[in-house]
């Protein structure tokens, strides 16, 4: 007999009416069956949430980098195939010389020489990350003073200019929000004196600017770096249309400058924000695959317990399945009935499930404050979790309702 739907609204009412009591007898089987659901939705949720939030923000990170905007580092250097440091290839003459072959694709350039350093003002201290620089450095990434003026080019191409620019939370730290122009604070052993704070920026690429210090390039590397190579190169192109042509032109430049013959790989990397988000996104997908499969499998485990819950209730009730079937219910009935029981169980596991995993989202970014990480919440996570517990339901009931409405009336009221 082929199963038709009613389209009788009182009937669905009636149906899951029944369906409630009929779980509220066994309340306690009932709630234990949940567990399962609970735990996968609630895993499911907690990764979603995580994952939004750690990708929106690094997002959010590369839209900060510009979309202009050429990145050229170093590659590592190997002794005997062996990662022994950085190649110490980028120098300022490298400007210089992509200024000259390249004057209608590149706009500005940027050196930069990093590291980290404790910046002290009399008692109080912090840990900063240094970035020497030149000036095109702020035009580029569009920096803008709080307090105060950014570095010129005059400073930036003297040795002697000891000038430094605080970001937010650094000078808060040293300064306590007083005024920090004109004081001077210690960078290793050697005093500068404040000429700026910067605008709170957050991060930039993969570093915080607020915890940042920038001294002039020439200062950084004659007296703190102590040496001549850079750790990257920031290029602005003319055509952000462009950027791949300009940066197979770039990288031309470069080997002929450094005298790499052909066949011979690069002494150095370039790449661009397009190129970085290609790299980013797959890294993403495999921490998807990994972390929805554990979740995939906590599902798999709750809906084995609805399916047993389920068929141990088809068993125990064989009789009633058999007087209602006795009294006219069709087979169709028997199992909307069933499934309907089983649905109400995964949607009550996931609904407790949702609200786990948004606590637990909630406790994460309370912990990981410092770190400023936020995890999301959003209508695609909520409709994945509730979509998600009624495939389990339906799958996980579907075997037990299949095999009640089977049952042959006559057997089923003769069964003890």
């Amino acid at each position: 007999m082929m199963f038709l739907p009613r389209l009788d609204m009182m009937f669905y009412l009636r149906l899951l009416r029944t369906s409630l009591r009929s779980l509220d007898s066994h309340f306690l089987r009932s709630l234990l069956a949940t567990v399962g659901v609970l735990i996968g939705v609630s895993s499911v949720v907690a990764c979603m949430s995580i994952l939004e939030g750690a990708s929106n923000d690094i997002l959010k990170r590369f839209k900060s980098l510009g979309s202009n905007v050429l990145y050229v580092f170093p590659e590592s250097a190997r002794v005997e195939g062996r990662v022994v440091g950085t190649a110490q290839t980028l120098t300022l003459e490298d400007i210089e010389t992509l200024l000259r072959e390249l004057p209608d694709d590149i706009d500005r350039i940027a050196p930069e020489a990093m590291g980290s350093a404790t910046v002290k003002r009399f008692q109080k201290s912090a840990v900063a990350t240094l970035v020497a620089t030149s000036a095109t450095y702020f035009e580029i990434h569009d920096f803008q003073c709080a307090q105060g003026r950014l570095f010129n080019k005059g400073e930036a191409d003297s040795g002697d200019a000891t000038v430094v620019l605080l970001g937010q939370k650094i000078a808060e730290k040293l300064f306590g929000g007083g005024d920090a122009l004109g004081q001077t604070v210690k960078i290793g052993s050697v005093g500068f004196r404040v000429i700026g704070v910067l605008e709170k920026r957050g991060s930039l690429g993969f570093m915080n600017a607020d915890e940042t210090v920038y001294i002039p390039i020439q200062t950084g590397l004659k007296r703190h770096f102590n040496r001549k190579w850079l750790n990257r190169l920031t290029i602005a192109v003319t055509d952000p249309e462009r950027i791949e042509e300009i940066q197979k032109r770039v990288k031309r430049v470069l080997r002929q400058a450094h005298r790499i013959p052909p066949g011979q790989e690069d002494d150095f990397g370039i790449f661009n924000q397009q190129e970085a988000l290609q790299g980013f996104n797959a890294a993403m997908l495999v921490l998807r695959v990994v972390l929805y499969s554990i979740a995939g499998i906590s599902l798999v485990v709750g809906g084995i317990g609805i399916m047993n819950i389920m068929l141990v209730s088809v068993t125990e009730r064989t009789r009633e399945i058999g007087v209602r079937m006795a009294v006219g219910a069709r087979r169709g009935d028997i199992l909307l009935q069933f499934l309907a029981e089983s649905l109400v169980i995964s949607l009550v596991g996931g609904g407790l499930g949702l609200v786990l995993g948004m606590m637990f989202a909630d406790v994460m970014e309370k912990v990981l404050v410092q770190l400023e990480f936020k995890t999301e919440i959003n209508t695609l996570i909520v409709g994945v979790a509730l979509i998600t517990a009624v495939v389990v339901g339906v799958l996980s009931g579907i075997y037990p309702a299949f095999k009640a409405s089977r049952l042959d009336p006559v057997d089923a009221l003769r069964y003890e």
